[in-house]
């Protein structure tokens, strides 16, 4: 693609849908990726992960020739950074991928320029950037504009969210602000809020870390109530006819590339201040620990009241219900946790949104749950919540499939 409008780099669970969603609305965009299997797929007008509707977007949009991939950026007049930001083994945020990418287009940057992150950063990481541009092209400074704008969708409904979602944009300055404004309300139908760069990054991280303790809250609740003899699901159902209480449904933990990650950026950085938010971590990690440990316990009762090991379904993977995606699912650590204890009895490990998995060998959901002692719900898909269990089965139920 010659001259592109926007170029976005990072063509992964919101980089594509984002670049999608911009050429749709007749803009040419260059997204990049380091991946070029993901490129030539793209650039197939096809798409390498399960989001509804996105399909039908890239195709049309590679067929009208205004949405291109590529491994190398070209110069633009937008450029959007869309990059993973993992944290490292000791829970600290890894922004090398933002770095990196950023250096990629140091040398394509003109006067006149917008740049924005989009991905999940600690606080102050736009004008990290900001210094690293301007360390390197000292005549761009005060001649281009630079902004944070963080996504908020719910994968499986991606397209309809980037469209009507209100966003929070913050630029290095007001007019850099005023910019990206311009920028995305081409393309956004829900209000823009207009800040800095650092409140905006703190909004994102705040908006997760709070959605973090308040699923802390129903799964430490759900500890207690299998303690005291009690039915979690019919416990919150009563106490949420409270007109002023709204309590969360417990699950096998917390995944996702923002929750599960997102409140450490504020951890790492204010230790002493997010007593809270540090200790939901700690509640919603040790629950995907206590699941693994249930099973296991169900597995050795199973064997000494029939003198034979039981076949174990462990229904799901993703981290969360009717998606594809593993990043950080605790369903996925629960069922490594639960092999890697495993002798020679049978295990069925299911999750019936993809097809194929580099380590586990998949089962149709059907076929587990019929053949399974032990059937255990670690993701409430919709798929299982119609399965007929027989009488005799241990139902492990982690997130409320038959509540």
């Amino acid at each position: 693609m010659t001259n592109p409008e926007v170029v976005t780099i990072g063509l992964g669970y919101i980089g594509l849908p984002t670049s999608a969603l911009i050429s749709s609305k007749g803009t040419k965009v260059l997204g990049v990726d380091i991946d070029q299997e993901v490129v030539d797929t793209i650039n197939q007008g096809c798409i390498h992960f399960v989001e509804p509707e996105l399909g039908d977007y890239v195709k049309k949009a590679v067929e009208n020739k205004l949405l291109k991939a590529d491994t190398k950026a070209k110069a633009a007049d937008t450029f959007l950074i869309v990059v993973p930001t993992p944290f490292k083994a000791n829970n600290e945020p890894d922004i090398s991928f933002v770095e990196a990418a950023t250096k990629s287009i140091i040398p394509l940057l003109k006067e006149g320029d917008l740049y924005i992150i989009e991905s999940t950063s600690p606080i102050g990481t736009t004008e990290r950037m900001r210094d690293l541009i301007f360390e390197n092209r000292p005549e761009l400074k005060d001649k281009m504009y630079m902004a944070y704008c963080p996504e908020r969708v719910l994968p499986g409904n991606v397209m309809y969210e980037l469209v009507h979602n209100d966003r929070v944009i913050g630029g290095i300055d007001e007019q850099s602000t005023q910019k990206a404004i311009d920028f995305y309300a081409n393309y956004v139908e829900g209000e823009l809020h207009a800040t800095n760069s650092r409140t905006a990054e703190m909004c994102k991280l705040v908006e997760n870390s709070s959605r973090d303790v308040q699923i802390a809250f129903a799964n430490e609740l759900s500890l207690i109530c299998d303690k005291a003899g009690i039915n979690v699901w019919e416990l919150i159902k009563l106490a949420n006819k409270h007109p002023r209480v709204n309590i969360l449904q417990p699950g096998a933990g917390v995944g996702g590339h923002c929750i599960a990650v997102d409140p450490y950026f504020i951890v790492s950085d204010y230790p002493m201040e997010s007593k809270i938010i540090g200790t939901a971590r700690e509640v919603n990690n040790c629950k995907a620990f206590w699941c693994a440990e249930k099973i296991q316990n169900a597995k050795l009762q199973f064997e000494l009241q029939h003198g034979r090991k039981p076949k174990t379904a462990l229904m799901g993977l993703a981290f969360k219900p009717n998606i594809d995606d593993l990043r950080e699912s605790p369903a996925k650590y629960i069922a490594q946790k639960v092999l890697q204890n495993a002798n020679t009895e049978e295990h069925y490990i299911v999750e019936p949104n993809i097809e194929t998995h580099s380590v586990y060998k998949l089962t149709n959901y059907k076929e587990a749950a019929n053949k399974a002692d032990i059937v255990v719900f670690l993701v409430a898909h919709d798929d299982f919540k119609n399965l007929s269990l027989k009488s005799d089965q241990i139902v492990l139920d982690f997130c409320g499939v038959i509540k």
